[in-house]
């Protein structure tokens, strides 16, 4: 194995500077081409529709889950399926684009007849400009490549890593003209971790029926019994008006124990925190977190209007696999 390393670790950097120098050039023959086939799919009524054969295929399956993440519908087309059955999912709005490296793969030229005969407008993305989809498609995006990172030039590595990249950059492109916005991302994703990070909101996760206080003339007994009670390590000190005044953590508690204070004589007034870290009931669950993290907190006063509801903990958030 330790004769191998260095190989190893230089066919590794290789490939990545290969791919990397690949990715570069593209970046910049960015061209007037490109931005009308952006323009033109974000004008698209219907639905950008991707193929490809092999590699670009997957290429192609990545491009369309990116697309439909952001903002832009997309449909992925198998090339190979498409003329047995599969073109049937093209409507007469949808924009087809294909990915190709030679631009010459069979099943695609024998797709693109029908395409065009539909009436659909087509773009192309491929590294022949001589090839067949560059000279017929009506919008051709050239992505250069020189050789691949493969030792003996022929495993797609660096074609597919640029035509991510570039699809990846079309995506972009158009999230940012459809002014796509990080709520929006959230409506699309709610099932995963980030997606409940961007809308599920505090209201969604403490529970309103557990609503620890005391008042501020509160005998320390009573606040303990209130704490342990509840079980959030705190809560909230009212004035007799209803209004927040403070709030006392087990934390504070035990401070006041081991400064030898008397629990016989305090209130909940004396040794409670006057200025309490609160959140609104509609903010993002994840800012709630966030403040925790920050003032090294395991619970927060939640507020409607202004007024006290109840106390958010770390653990009702983290319940969630918001973190």
């Amino acid at each position: 194995m330790l004769d191998n390393a260095e190989n190893i670790k230089r066919a590794a950097v290789e490939t990545l500077k290969t791919e990397a120098a690949a990715v570069d050039s593209f970046a910049g023959m960015i061209d007037d081409v490109f931005v009308e086939v952006v323009d033109r799919i974000c004008r698209c009524p219907g639905r950008l529709i991707v193929s490809g054969v092999g590699k670009s295929a997957i290429v192609a399956q990545k491009m369309v889950a990116t697309l439909n993440s952001t903002g832009t519908p997309a449909i992925f087309l198998h090339s190979a399926d498409a003329v047995h059955g599969d073109m049937g999912m093209i409507r007469k709005d949808d924009m087809v684009m294909f990915i190709s490296k030679s631009g010459n793969t069979p099943e695609i030229k024998r797709l693109f007849p029908f395409v065009k005969k539909m009436g659909n407008t087509v773009a192309a993305m491929v590294s022949n400009k001589d090839s067949f989809l560059a000279l017929h498609a009506d919008y051709c995006i050239y992505v250069p490549v020189e050789r691949e990172a493969c030792p003996n030039n022929l495993a797609p590595t660096t074609s597919t890593t640029v035509q991510m990249a570039a699809g990846d950059a079309i995506a972009v492109c158009l999230s940012a003209l459809k002014n796509f916005t990080a709520e929006d991302f959230g409506r699309f994703h709610p099932g995963g971790s980030l997606g409940k990070q961007l809308y599920m909101r505090v209201e969604d996760v403490f529970d309103k029926t557990n609503r620890p206080w005391v008042r501020e003339n509160e005998n320390i007994q009573n606040v303990l019994i209130t704490i342990s009670s509840h079980r959030l390590g705190a809560t909230a000190v009212l004035g007799d008006d209803g209004s927040l005044k403070g709030i006392i953590t087990d934390g504070d508690v035990r401070r006041m124990v081991e400064r030898g204070m008397d629990i016989n004589v305090l209130k909940a007034g004396d040794i409670m925190s006057r200025h309490p870290k609160t959140v609104d009931m509609g903010a993002l669950a994840v800012d709630a977190l966030r403040m925790m993290e920050k003032n090294n907190i395991t619970s927060v006063v939640v507020l409607r209007d202004g007024s006290y509801i109840g106390l958010i903990h770390i653990h009702d958030i983290m319940r969630e696999g918001i973190g």
